[in-house]
């Protein structure tokens, strides 16, 4: 079993990717094969509507400029996903909302590539506005079909420079938790 995170933070070893590190940690303590892909910091194009996925049903974006095919094959080739983003004006970064529309058209294009999968967000944020980029992800799996584990609260942790989020007692309690309520459902998920 596989688990793939993408990172719409464009810092390197920032606090959203340390809270995937975290759940990371309690996925491979459960044997499951962890990778995270950073998709901030790249430019990923927002969707155009052409309606093309839906005509070539190739599991594919016609878009092909961009790294986003590559994080739908991810995608799909998963067990579970990690959709991770720093909290930027009470939403998630541009990246990551351009990974959620496009891989949303394509997924849904090809027979909804993502149903039943496992998916959890994971939110950093300073101060307020994480509630409204964890549902903008949850929103994504749901309409996708997918399987979405809780944890002890929100997944969310509180951080603003580099490692602070590590401070946050709760917030890496929650990553912990819904690392282990990841692992549990996809491997219920496997028993059939």
């Amino acid at each position: 079993m596989k688990v793939v995170a993408f990172v719409g933070s464009p810092r390197k070893e920032g606090n959203t990717v340390r809270l995937v590190r975290e759940v990371f940690a309690a996925l491979e303590g459960e044997g499951i094969e962890t990778e995270m892909i950073q998709i901030g910091g790249h430019v990923i194009r927002g969707c155009i509507a052409c309606y093309q996925c839906f005509a070539n049903k190739d599991a594919r974006c016609v878009q092909d400029e961009d790294m986003l095919n590559m994080c739908i094959a991810k995608m799909h080739e998963a067990d579970g996903i990690i959709l991770a983003s720093p909290t930027y004006f009470a939403d998630v970064t541009a990246e990551m909302k351009a990974l959620i529309d496009r891989a949303g058209f394509v997924a849904r294009a090809n027979g909804d590539l993502l149903r039943r999968k496992v998916g959890a967000a994971v939110i950093a944020v300073r101060r307020a506005g994480a509630i409204h980029a964890f549902d903008t992800i949850n929103h994504f799996f749901l309409i996708q079909q997918m399987i979405v584990p809780g944890s002890i609260y929100w997944n969310i942790g509180v951080g603003r420079e580099k490692g602070e989020v590590e401070e946050d007692e709760e917030g890496m309690r929650t990553m912990k938790v819904l690392g282990e309520n990841m692992a549990w459902a996809m491997k219920k998920l496997a028993e059939g």
